[in-house]
């Protein structure tokens, strides 16, 4: 029962006669995600033209419906304006408006929202509308990358925003097959890897500064980390024999495809993390996590009946089964149910559940899966989505001494901490052994996935104090 993929909504508003290019950009953001197309009538059938199935529509509550049916809907609308307060009643991802459009109000929208040049759909071509101004020039870009959204698999504007601000400072960048952001520094055979994340959960609101602090989704989760690591690598004097790469993946929040993207494709010798570690403490550990799919496909019978066992009944019992098996595995690990559904379809019962396991470090994958399996009775059957062991870098480490040193030097009294959580360290322990790996970056964890993520202009820049002199650090100590 794994959680369906977010389709992003796109809102663009179409001039009067559309471009055979803007419509075929308007058919590739189809697939990828939701499209409203707001503009004249005549639009519906341009759309068609392209093959895609077009529904229409002009009641709001009616259009969340119609786009969760359609590759485009489309309604008409005799403004910008008018489109902008579509984007806003539906909780757009994204907002596209037609050439020329000025004196907008952007209050109390959380799309990102983009003047289009003619004939393309392209951020890149357009002009970016921004609802917020950064208070110092060094917080530019972390306001612009958390004004911008990127949902687990819609991070594709997001790395292309970044990689165009790479090329400017003049460092090798792309967006690589995966859609992660990869940009490197140096071709020497040290190499060291700052891994961050592009994506955010769902549940956007505007971006905003209150002062010093910053609030909007990805603030702390963590975009702040990956503008961290780009500014650093930016302003790093990389010496001849190292290489630095920055890697801003894709899907961290659900799949982790693009962590197993760079554990394939990018070998590194020491690891960072772009996760909030806070900036005066250090995560050298997490729980391994395990996500454990139960099903099972029962025929109906009277519940009135002796003996009879329901779908939802075998659930449960797998459910303490799967908890049991775990507490004597490793009784530090967590279990926790996330999700069951069992219903009657006809002359079946079928059902599902998702389990979360976190084991600590030391607990073997392997040996989780096998005795989830041996423990789950039939004709429940057992699948697992997703299996990452735990991590711990000792504190003798050289990447973890860097740290501390950076730490102290930079005020603060250095903490190590081993979190139950899971990040995409666990995903590159699947296969890399020996490779030292920490995370660290600005911020408060407790705030992560909750609409109160907020982050202060002190604490970043103490972050990126600290980092800089840590990778600094590492590079000059002997390998």
């Amino acid at each position: 029962m794994p959680a369906p993929a977010y389709r992003p909504l796109t809102v663009v508003q179409l001039p009067p006669a559309p471009s055979p290019g803007l419509l075929d950009d308007l058919a590739e953001l189809a697939g990828r995600g939701r499209v409203l197309a707001a503009g004249p009538p005549n639009a519906v059938d341009a759309l068609r033209g392209r093959g895609l199935e077009v529904l229409a529509g002009q009641d709001a509550r009616a259009l969340g419906v119609l786009l969760d049916h359609a590759d485009a809907v489309t309604v008409e609308a005799a403004s910008a304006a008018d489109v902008l307060a579509l984007a806003r009643d539906l909780d757009a991802d994204h907002v596209r408006l037609a050439p020329g459009a000025d004196g907008l109000d952007l209050d109390g929208l959380a799309a990102d929202v983009v003047v289009c040049a003619e004939g393309t759909l392209s951020p890149s071509a357009g002009t970016r509308l921004w609802r917020t101004a950064a208070p110092a020039a060094d917080l530019e870009l972390l306001s612009r990358a958390v004004q911008i959204s990127s949902v687990s698999g819609d991070e594709r504007d997001l790395a292309e925003f970044l990689a165009a601000w790479c090329a400017r400072q003049g460092i090798d960048a792309e967006v690589d097959a995966a859609g992660n952001l990869v940009a490197t520094r140096g071709t020497g055979p040290r190499r060291l890897l700052l891994l961050g994340h592009l994506d955010t959960v769902p549940h956007r609101w505007p971006a905003r500064w209150h002062g010093d602090v910053l609030t909007g989704r990805g603030s702390v989760d963590a975009k702040a980390s990956l503008v961290a690591y780009l500014q650093t690598l930016a302003e790093l004097d990389v010496p001849e024999g190292a290489q630095v790469r920055v890697v801003g993946a894709v899907q961290e929040e659900v799949t982790s495809s693009g962590a197993f993207h760079v554990r394939d494709h990018y070998p590194a010798d020491a690891v960072v993390v772009g996760e909030p570690s806070g900036a005066h403490a250090l995560t050298v550990g997490y729980h391994g996590l395990c996500k454990i799919l139960l099903a099972v496909r029962e025929p109906t019978a009277h519940t009135a009946g002796r003996g009879v066992r329901t779908a939802a009944d075998r659930l449960v019992d797998a459910a303490a089964a799967v908890r049991s098996a775990v507490a004597a595995l490793s009784p530090d690990a967590l279990v926790a149910v996330l999700g069951v559904d069992a219903r009657n379809h006809g002359d079946v019962q079928a059902g599902d559940a998702v389990i979360d396991v976190r084991v600590p470090p030391g607990v073997a994958t392997a040996d989780l899966r096998a005795a989830v399996r041996a423990a789950v009775p039939a004709p429940v059957t057992v699948g697992f989505q997703r299996c990452t062991p735990g991590v711990a870098t000792p504190r003798s480490s050289g990447l973890v001494r860097a740290f501390t040193r950076a730490l102290r030097a930079a005020g603060s009294t250095p903490r190590h901490l081993a979190k139950k959580g899971s990040s995409d360290m666990n995903t590159l322990a699947t296969t890399w052994e020996g490779v030292p790996m920490v995370a660290y970056g600005p911020g408060d964890a407790r705030l992560d996935h909750t609409p109160h993520e907020r982050l202060d202009a002190t604490e970043y820049r103490h972050a990126r104090t600290v980092l800089a002199a840590a990778v600094r650090d590492w590079l000059s100590s002997p390998s």
